[in-house]
């Protein structure tokens, strides 16, 4: 690839990553509209585990807290804490996708990547995130979160498998029907993304290292850099807008995209 190719590939990825939109269709789509070729898979690993770093910066002292009380919590005297609570709940939100993920790993890298199942997923979730906005009572925290939501969103990462859906878009459509507020189902998302693209890069970047097949590490690095930078920006913006904002302009973004995919 050639350097302008990696600047709008990670860029894409990195300011869509967070955003109820989907980045793996866009990382699919935006090569065929400006004639690139496919960038392949190691390429968008390396740009998400950039959009990873820069959720675990971006929530650092959150993470630290969560990450220490978690600890703390296992002890025999270990007392429960709002983000023990919660940490737990991530772990268990992150289960559903680690076996529907390792189930249909080979079915998501070729046949669901088609423009097809991409327009259908934008419109079809789309119209979902609409009516989980609408008719959501947001008034929960991200603290509130018990183990049978913790499982709902779960259930609802693992269609993200799917290019179209968006991992951010799905979990925060979940929380929003579970009476979370924008910006908590948002922060539940941004948190539940970290082990999530954590495992799914940890196993292809190994895949990568056994391949026989040259590996273009300067592209990658470069991509996830960039990605990094995007993505940063992406979140801190989103979470000051969201509440105000709310999903109606994503829900318009991915109609709009989804109809002209069926119709080009």
């Amino acid at each position: 690839m050639d350097t302008i190719q990696i600047l709008v590939l990670s860029l894409v990825q990195g300011f869509t990553e967070f955003l109820p939109i989907s980045s793996s269709a866009h990382l699919i789509l935006t090569p065929r509209i400006l004639g690139y070729r496919d960038q392949g898979f190691a390429f968008d690993v390396a740009v998400h585990l950039g959009s990873l770093i820069a959720v675990i910066g971006y929530f650092r002292t959150d993470i630290i807290r969560i990450l220490r009380d978690l600890f703390l919590s296992l002890g025999r005297n270990g007392t429960p804490t709002g983000e023990s609570r919660m940490g737990w709940m991530i772990v268990l939100a992150t289960l559903p996708i680690v076996v529907i993920g390792g189930i249909f790993k080979s079915l998501v890298e070729t046949d669901l990547r088609s423009t097809l199942v991409i327009a259908a997923t934008t419109i079809l979730f789309g119209l979902l995130l609409y009516w989980s906005d609408v008719t959501g009572r947001r008034n929960r925290d991200e603290y509130s979160v018990n183990w049978k939501d913790a499982l709902v969103i779960g259930f609802f990462q693992a269609l993200a498998i799917v290019p179209g859906t968006s991992r951010s878009g799905i979990t925060m459509t979940a929380g929003l029907m579970l009476g979370l507020t924008r910006e908590a189902a948002s922060r539940f998302s941004f948190l539940l993304a970290i082990p999530t693209i954590l495992m799914s890069g940890a196993l292809v970047t190994l895949d990568l290292i056994r391949s026989d097949l040259p590996v273009m590490w300067n592209e990658l690095l470069l991509g996830a850099a960039l990605s990094f930078a995007s993505a940063y920006l992406c979140i801190h913006f989103f979470l000051k807008l969201i509440e105000r904002m709310g999903m109606l302009p994503f829900v318009v973004y991915r109609l709009l995209l989804g109809f002209a995919l069926l119709v080009f």
